[in-house]
């Protein structure tokens, strides 16, 4: 079976998401069929019915984390020593060599890709641009609105 990378950060943000649904929701999840199952007839309860369907919901989450987790490799880029090439985990600040506008990507797991946050998935155009290059090197990634070449100004083991 095929292991995909993710992050500590990633991985702990799914067993804490796991543990709020296994130790929290369900519970909760199980209180609410009981307490709408003695409202009567089941076939037109509302409630009950609601119940189910989020119970349904709750469920599949869980298995789909679990199954994340068991195929995940946890990378811990921390650990690994710093040579100053971009690897999956690594933090990394570019600038565009036009503009000079400087932004920062962590590049993290499909699953925990944000961009919003800084976080962009390894398998996405500009991550795939940047594996395995250095401080100072110039990438071109091709985007939607054209050819786009950044340099690397710093890559941080955080």
């Amino acid at each position: 079976m095929t292991k995909y990378p993710m992050t500590i950060q990633g991985a702990r943000a799914l067993e804490d998401e796991l543990q709020h649904l296994t130790k929290v929701v369900r519970p909760k999840l199980s209180q609410d069929i009981g307490t709408a199952r003695e409202l009567g007839d089941l076939k037109e309860n509302a409630e009950y019915h609601a119940a189910r369907e989020q119970q349904g919901m709750v469920e599949a989450r869980i298995r789909d984390i679990e199954g994340r987790l068991q195929n995940a490799q946890v990378i811990d880029v921390a650990a690994i020593p710093r040579t100053g090439k971009v690897i999956f985990g690594t933090t990394v600040e570019i600038a565009n060599v036009e503009t000079d506008d400087r932004v920062t990507y962590q590049i993290v797991g499909e699953d925990e890709a944000d961009i919003k946050s800084g976080k962009i998935s390894v398998g996405s155009p500009i991550a795939r641009a940047l594996i395995a290059k250095e401080e100072g090197d110039v990438v071109v990634v091709r985007t939607p609105s054209g050819v786009v070449e950044y340099e690397i100004v710093e890559v941080r083991h955080l």
